[in-house]
């Protein structure tokens, strides 16, 4: 009897331990197939090209370095970016439902509801980074919120659509220059060469999945051209000396302008290929006062100068054979590698403005954000 007794109380306690193993082995896997669904519809990888628009930005507005302001600048960026993300799906439910079933949204995995709502959480925990960041870089963020939600919900589908997201990619490095140093006159150039190659990208990114189109790969190709080569004239950088704070009376918040002038006098916003930084764009106006003053240009050195040359060769590398490719044939899965590529280039021309402005272990640190990039697109598609 006590053998029998015994027998059953050692078999029962290993059916429970064999129980909950399955039990515990099940929850996980559902909570990893939930997380692998956020990961696909907010498209984690894509998230490695946004510290770099703060970092140019800070860099291109005579920051010598990152401060506490610039990573409240990055938090914000990476807050309104994933908003726009799931904003995006959103909206693209019904076309999704035809083009892409397999999206988080269409196949059922995230409900709609639920990317809704993350999307407002993530635009208000954007702005809230923003503002703490101190004024001028509010004043950036909810024009960048604005156009992020505008064009998800009316101007994606617009001949206004790339350019609304190269504006929003603009505006993002100027956030970074706003809440490093109050100002952003003196980024306008990188702001504007990042917000070309986002046009770019975005005009490919149309025909992504239906393919058809060799005029607007050709087009990227020579935007990529241009960047490049206005990158590469010359290596100069603006040598900036940091003043104790903000001065309200010397320029607009958030926009860098001289009470009185215009945004024509201070220098056009406008998407020009011709503003983009050339041998002395970076040395930027004599009369800016503020958090930084312009105390002139200085060649970059040696080193310096040959990151510079690296990463610009990189960039043009890593987007322009996809974009042939495309070129030659548009096909869907084509097309698709080349708005890839041109996501992933984003990096190396950060860096490439970053290391232009002078601050080279700022334009190494982003440099190597491309790595990880890369590895994490072989588990999660960025398109």
């Amino acid at each position: 009897m006590r053998t029998g007794t015994t027998t059953g109380a050692k078999v029962k306690p290993k059916l429970n331990t064999k129980l909950n193993t399955k039990l515990n082995t099940k929850v996980k896997g559902k909570a990893k197939a939930k997380a692998r669904a956020w990961a696909e519809l907010l498209r984690l990888p894509a998230l490695f090209t946004v510290p770099g628009d703060a970092l140019a930005g800070a860099a291109a507005a005579g920051a010598a370095r990152p401060n506490a302001r610039t990573l409240l600048a990055i938090g914000s960026s990476l807050c309104l970016y994933e908003a726009g993300m799931a904003l995006n799906d959103w909206a693209d439910q019904a076309e999704d439902a035809v083009e892409r079933p397999h999206r988080p949204l269409p196949s059922g995995r995230v409900r709609p509801a639920s990317a809704l709502a993350a999307a407002g959480a993530l635009t208000a925990a954007g702005l809230a980074l923003a503002a703490r960041a101190g004024r001028p870089a509010l004043t950036v963020a909810v024009p960048l919120a604005a156009t992020v939600w505008s064009y998800d919900l009316t101007l994606k589908r617009t001949p206004a659509g790339p350019l609304a997201m190269g504006a929003a990619r603009t505006l993002d490095v100027l956030l970074g220059a706003a809440a490093t140093t109050g100002t952003t006159r003196a980024a306008l150039p990188s702001a504007l060469a990042l917000g070309a190659h986002t046009f770019a990208v975005t005009t490919v990114s149309r025909h992504e999945t239906q393919g058809g189109s060799a005029l607007a790969p050709l087009a990227g190709l020579a935007t990529t051209g241009v960047l490049a080569w206005r990158l590469t004239r010359g290596h100069t950088t603006g040598r900036r000396t940091a003043s104790p704070s903000p001065s309200a009376e010397a320029s607009v918040p958030g926009l860098g302008l001289k009470p009185g002038r215009t945004a024509d006098a201070a220098g056009s916003a406008r998407l020009n290929l011709t503003n983009l930084p050339g041998p002395t764009d970076l040395s930027g106006p004599t009369d800016l006062s503020g958090p930084t003053n312009l105390s002139g240009s200085t060649p970059l050195s040696s080193a310096a100068a040959a990151l510079h040359t690296a990463l610009t060769v990189t960039y043009a590398a890593t987007t322009a054979r996809p974009l042939f490719h495309a070129t030659l044939n548009p096909s869907p899965p084509l097309t698709q590698r080349a708005v890839g590529s041109g996501i992933r280039a984003l990096i190396p021309l950060q860096a490439a403005l970053t290391a232009r402005a002078g601050a080279t272990g700022v334009a190494l640190l982003t440099a190597a954000l491309a790595p990880a990039a890369r590895s994490f697109a072989r588990k999660v598609s960025v398109t």
